[in-house]
């Protein structure tokens, strides 16, 4: 330790403000849709197996192990999935149907379902139901992001303020901050990606 506290605090949550930096970064490119978006997300969560370990947020670690998984997925789909644009010759936003909304929510409640259970009898997890909830909500998201549904910022918008007081609860707060950030840029995104879509569907 040092006589300058903010020094003191640098070298205790270096690894918090790294991957802070990288968030940021990471949702830039989300919003631009750069498919660089994905070896960067990567990194990230790279960082945050780490962090959310030793804060014992565990549902978050295992799903940033999810994330790193999808994460190749949605880069090669990105890259060269089969819904394309004529023009751009991309992958274009979409929209979910209702069939698929309806599997998706019940398949986010068997998930908070599978994951708080886990988290009460089987950690020492001190908010296992809220760290549940967020975690099926992200599980949902991310699967949606990497198909290039807009709804997937739609999710974000309720588990990252939902998230925001937990992350001040287990005194997380720069990750508490950078989830403040994510939700407005949560609105940005939507909006950004709404245009896309209904410049895309005109121009079909």
């Amino acid at each position: 330790m040092t006589d300058n506290l903010f020094l003191d605090w640098i070298l205790f949550n270096w690894l918090e403000i790294i991957g802070f930096i990288t968030a940021l970064f990471s949702i830039y490119l989300q919003i631009k849709q750069k498919a660089a978006y994905w070896p960067v997300s990567m990194l990230m969560v790279s960082l945050y197996i780490a962090i959310y370990y030793n804060s014992k947020f565990y549902a978050d670690m295992s799903l940033q192990f999810y994330y790193l998984f999808v994460s190749v997925f949605g880069w090669y789909f990105w890259v060269s999935g089969k819904r394309k644009s004529i023009s751009k010759k991309k992958i274009t936003v979409a929209q979910t149907t209702k069939r698929q909304k309806l599997s998706l929510l019940l398949l986010t409640i068997v998930f908070f379902g599978a994951i708080s259970f886990v988290l009460k009898n089987y950690t020492d997890s001190p908010i296992p139901y809220w760290d549940a909830l967020t975690t099926a909500i992200s599980f949902t998201a991310t699967w949606l992001l990497a198909k290039k549904y807009i709804e997937n910022w739609l999710l974000w918008l309720v588990a990252n303020p939902i998230s925001v007081g937990l992350y001040i609860y287990r005194e997380l707060y720069l990750t508490a901050i950078l989830f403040i950030i994510l939700s407005f840029l949560a609105v940005v995104g939507y909006l950004q990606w709404k245009k896309d879509l209904l410049k895309h569907e005109k121009d079909v």
